[in-house]
């Protein structure tokens, strides 16, 4: 596959200079480093390769890549790694797709507690899918679930909502029995997002009691308690979206999904379209449009100027050692493996077939580099070394 003609490296290499000194003293030192490493991503600046192929003798130079997870062009096989090693987590049981968003005014605080709040999300999202999945009104079961957050809307406006991947089913009292969902049902999603707004804003108020939350801009007031209870009040009565899909065709189509999903950053370099004197236009998905109206398509096109493209791209920078994948209950790191092999026993299925280490001499001889004309293995030549490291620019 051949490099799109635009990437979000050309946006930041031509208009991030004079952008990040206009911004002197606004932008922080993550996003500083995201804006570096995506414009030196797969460039001499990093190093890289002189390689030849020994099949038809084509010579390449391969540049590295910079690995930081918000750069478009480094998450396709950062997530292909992922879900190899979540290939033995699967249980052949329906798979169920919930979405827990929140309101725009919890957002905007969100955006500026990225890590209380957003962890306070995973967290109170997982409470409630336990919870009611352990009441025997509903399933009766101690289920496990992956979470996955995404911060961004279509048109990378702020949206902070976590995915659900939840298996149908969990382990009874006792952990003697598995107790399935019914066909084609999960858990009542009402019940979900009463509780949900319930229990995140008794937890957002005990994070404000505590002296853990910040407010800055037009949202100084709040720090205030008796501002901030006042804020509360609406949030109480408004509707909170809690979104749970029909479940998924097989445990293969989770993966596909995941895959999709995992590691998927604000924008993808396949939606820009061009970035001319108007700004950068790229293609998003209007949610509002009427879904069943004939010959109307809410897949549409938006031009934003540049400076507005890259604010909107830097707000989804995450904080350091954030994780963005986390697993609850059953899945959770420190006894799924335990938990899936009771799982499997209990459903009278044989567990899964080991996959190959990178040791074994299968992996180990397959070539790091191929050559893209004839399929052959690509050898180096030469190492290039890098220029300089992935830091922040100096101020």
């Amino acid at each position: 596959m051949g490099r799109p003609a635009l990437e979000v490296a050309d946006i930041f290499r031509i208009h991030g200079p004079g952008w990040r000194e206009a911004q002197r003293g606004h932008l922080s030192l993550a996003q500083l480093k995201v804006m570096s490493a995506i414009t030196q991503c797969r460039s001499a600046a990093l190093g890289g390769h002189v390689l030849r192929c020994g099949g038809c003798g084509t010579e390449q130079i391969s540049y590295n890549s910079c690995r930081n997870r918000h750069c478009p062009k480094c998450q396709s096989s950062a997530a292909q790694r992922w879900l190899d090693a979540r290939q033995a987590d699967l249980l052949p049981v329906e798979y169920y797709h919930v979405v827990f968003t929140l309101p725009a005014p919890v957002a905007d605080i969100a955006c500026q507690n990225k890590t209380a709040v957003y962890g306070l999300l995973f967290d109170v999202a997982a409470e409630v899918l336990q919870t009611i999945a352990a009441d025997p009104k509903h399933l009766g079961a101690r289920i496990g679930a992956t979470l996955v957050l995404h911060t961004w809307g279509s048109a990378m406006t702020h949206h902070p909502h976590v995915h659900g991947i939840v298996p149908g089913g969990g382990l009874g009292s006792g952990g003697t029995t598995w107790v399935a969902c019914r066909p084609g049902f999960f858990l009542p999603v009402r019940v979900l997002s009463r509780l949900f707004r319930r229990r995140f804003l008794e937890e957002l108020k005990r994070l404000h009691d505590s002296g853990k939350l910040s407010f800055f801009g037009q949202h100084a007031s709040l720090a205030d308690a008796a501002a901030f209870k006042a804020w509360l009040a609406p949030l109480r009565r408004c509707e909170w979206v809690v979104y749970a899909k029909r479940p998924f065709a097989g445990p293969q189509a989770v993966l596909a999904y995941l895959s999709r999903y995992t590691h998927r950053v604000a924008i993808s370099n396949s939606r820009l379209l061009a970035m001319d004197e108007r700004g950068v236009t790229f293609r998003w998905k209007d949610y509002r449009a009427n879904k069943s109206g004939r010959g109307r398509t809410r897949h549409k096109a938006m031009t934003l100027k540049p400076d507005e493209f890259m604010r909107r791209f830097l707000l989804h920078v995450l904080p350091a050692g954030f994780h963005r994948i986390r697993h609850y209950g059953l899945l959770a790191n420190g006894s799924r493996r335990d938990n899936l092999a009771l799982a499997r026993e209990l459903l009278q299925v044989a567990p899964p077939e080991p996959n190959e280490s990178a040791d074994e001499p299968s992996a180990a001889s397959a070539p790091t580099f191929v050559c893209a004309h004839c399929g052959h293995a690509m050898v180096v030549l030469q190492v290039l070394s890098r220029d300089c490291s992935i830091r922040a620019p100096p101020t």
